[in-house]
């Protein structure tokens, strides 16, 4: 498989950063869009506005991202170029101070913030590795470098995925696949939908997502490993 002509897969693209993410590629990029997420119907207004800014093959992959089995399943549809790109950008963000969340809270956050991505990569990483060049990016969070005290579950689940994605990175760094963590600050997104805080506050997930692109598109002989990204006026009280 070529990376050029390959698809770029992107996880939670039923909405928000995800939509963003695909959206730009299709604006930016002549590449085939893999959408990846539970639910059908957010995925086909997603599929329908990449359409729009110009995308010419979009395919959606329904699918929780969670469950194994579920993802080893996947199938390809047929005749669409392989992912040669994934980004995995599924997540869950619990506003919760670690003394009131459940253990059940706990591993559900666990298993979207970590385990999606770990699946993802167990089922195509063989694929991968048949490429004459591939790349992986992990969405983490700025929660994955520090403690956060009203969402202590949530930081915990991005310390995990930023590293796995280290790990990822060490293991794969003799090899042509690429391994990007972004570690990302306060982006609006639906996880603001219930809070009065201006969006001009937060990261523009167009500027996250124009970032993505770039960092797809940079020559071989470059890996971006970590990327920290900000509001410009700093951290914002939490929702």
């Amino acid at each position: 498989m070529s990376y050029k002509e390959s698809s770029v897969l992107i996880t939670g693209a039923s909405q928000g950063i995800g939509r963003s993410i695909a959206i730009t590629f299709a604006a930016s990029t002549r590449r085939p869009i893999l959408l990846l997420a539970r639910n059908e119907k957010n995925l086909e207004q997603t599929k329908l506005l990449c359409e729009e800014a110009g995308a010419n093959q979009v395919e959606l992959l329904v699918c929780d991202a969670t469950d194994m089995e579920e993802v080893l399943n996947l199938k390809i549809p047929a005749n669409f170029p392989d992912p040669g790109i994934i980004i995995n950008n599924a997540g869950s963000y619990l506003y919760k101070t670690l003394a009131d969340t459940t253990d059940e809270e706990f591993r559900q956050e666990i298993d979207v913030n970590l385990f999606t991505a770990v699946h993802i990569i167990k089922r195509f990483l063989p694929d991968l590795r048949k490429a004459d060049r591939a790349l992986v990016i992990n969405i983490c969070s700025v929660g994955a470098l520090r403690g956060l005290k009203d969402s202590g579950a949530y930081s915990a689940s991005k310390h995990a995925l930023l590293g796995y994605t280290r790990s990822l990175r060490e293991e794969l760094m003799q090899t042509d696949i690429g391994v990007t963590a972004i570690n990302l600050g306060q982006t609006h997104s639906t996880s603001w939908d219930q809070s009065d805080m201006s969006p001009e506050r937060l990261i523009n997930p167009t500027d996250v997502a124009s970032i993505l692109v770039t960092i797809s598109e940079l020559s071989p002989r470059s890996v971006v490993e970590e990327i920290l990204i900000q509001p410009q006026h700093g951290r914002v009280p939490a929702m």
